[in-house]
């Protein structure tokens, strides 16, 4: 996970909470709060949700950081 990636999504985490949710509707807003867009906070709600691997969650949320940062750029 790449440090700029991780800084955007914390500064985009209030306008990417709601792309969160929809793409892991399993997320409660209490869970996406606590994220503050922390890319380790994140992998470790869909390890608790979706019963991931932690491969698996790390793996998502690069899918989702990418997509999302490269987005706003």
């Amino acid at each position: 996970m790449a440090a700029i990636n991780s800084d955007v999504l914390k500064g985009k985490w209030q306008q990417l909470k709601g792309e969160a949710r929809i793409q892991w509707g399993r997320l409660t807003d209490d869970d996406l709060d606590q994220i503050q867009g922390n890319i380790q906070k994140l992998a470790g709600k869909l390890q608790e949700r979706y019963g991931y691997e932690r491969a698996d969650a790390d793996r998502e949320v690069d899918d989702f950081v990418r997509q999302h940062t490269a987005a706003t750029r």
